[in-house]
């Protein structure tokens, strides 16, 4: 790895400060280095700055408020996508996102470089539950309480058993929570759709044990706290199915 990405991993310097620190010159095994290009073992090199020995970490791990019309994908020519958030200094791990959200969805996008949580978040054996704010044209009865929790068939296949929890409805407009461990296709709009409503509103909340930060405002991002990923990873790596 270049030492000027090797510094930027290990801290929160923008590029142009990383810059001004090597030409004026940082230690690497003892040894004084001012060229950016120059290349770090990551396992057996020690890198100073001053007097301080820099730490190393190889995965990131970031909670995204992705606003609507906002494309789930690391690169597209025409649309802004969710990686056009991030600084530079996060984009230097190269993260992805986990999963996806339909352009008009907002709401909660973990980006990282993970590939094993990432796999095992996504797996349908872990069977991870995804919770998600909606809002339709119409009135939502318990009688569709019901049909969400035997699950829902669709053209072309059955939704597994979902949970739907109604906070608000009347004939003009019903709020509500739907949570599915699924991740197809429109699947939320398709199984409102089945019941002859459609969404006007829908924002993702939770995936798993991580939950959408309230403070975080649309088109935001910051990285999880060791709380946050130490019961992610429990949930889905070591408890997971």
């Amino acid at each position: 790895m270049r030492l000027d990405k090797y510094i930027c991993s290990c801290t929160d310097y923008t590029r142009s400060k990383v810059k001004k620190l090597i030409k004026k010159g940082i230690i690497v095994n003892e040894f004084l280095v001012r060229n950016a290009d120059y290349k770090i073992n990551e396992k057996e090199d020690i890198v100073k700055i001053g007097e301080k020995v820099l730490n190393y970490k190889k995965y990131i791990y970031l909670m995204l408020n992705k606003e609507a019309g906002v494309i789930t994908a690391t690169f597209d020519k025409k649309e802004k996508v969710v990686l056009d958030y991030l600084d530079e200094k996060e984009k230097i791990f190269s993260p992805f996102p986990v999963g996806r959200l339909d352009k008009d969805t907002e709401g909660l996008i973990l980006l990282t470089n993970d590939g094993i949580l990432a796999h095992n978040i996504l797996s349908p054996k872990k069977d991870i539950k995804k919770k998600y704010y909606v809002e339709v044209n119409g009135e939502l009865t318990f009688n569709h309480v019901e049909i969400f929790e035997k699950g829902i068939k669709l053209k072309d296949f059955k939704c597994k058993s979902a949970k739907l929890e109604i906070i608000r409805s009347d004939k003009h407009e019903s709020k509500a929570y739907i949570t599915i461990s699924e991740g197809k296709f429109h699947q939320i709009k398709r199984m409102i759709n089945s019941i002859r409503l459609n969404v006007t509103y829908l924002k993702r909340i939770s995936i798993g044990t991580l939950v959408l930060d309230k403070n975080l405002a649309l088109g935001k991002y910051r990285h999880l706290n060791e709380i946050e990923l130490k019961k992610l990873k429990e949930e889905v790596i070591i408890y997971g199915n």
